[in-house]
């Protein structure tokens, strides 16, 4: 394992998964096996692209400001009544 290099995706964690096929440019496949190589050096765990992709989407959608708001003010729009704005229970329907 080396320890020197950082990657931004760490180790990863074993997750629920669903099967979902895409095409992408072979230099995109070609960056997406040497990041694989890269991380299995870094942790010293092999890990092949398709387990890696959907860690790294995950990590790009958590980056997103602009998803976030947008999936913050949606989830809002649907909090549960006792909740008021700062997500504290009041024990009160919401008005």
């Amino acid at each position: 394992m080396n320890t020197s290099r950082k990657l931004r995706l760490g180790p990863l964690p074993k997750l629920e998964s669903t099967k979902v096929t895409f095409t992408c440019p072979a230099s995109l496949k070609a960056d997406l096996d040497r990041y694989a190589s890269m991380h299995a050096q870094t942790y010293g765990k092999a890990v092949d692209v398709a387990t890696l992709i959907p860690h790294m989407l995950e990590a790009f959608m958590a980056g997103d400001r602009g998803f976030r708001k947008a999936n913050a003010i949606e989830l809002i729009g649907r909090k549960p009544s006792g909740v008021n704005q700062r997500g504290s229970n009041t024990g009160q329907p919401s008005s």
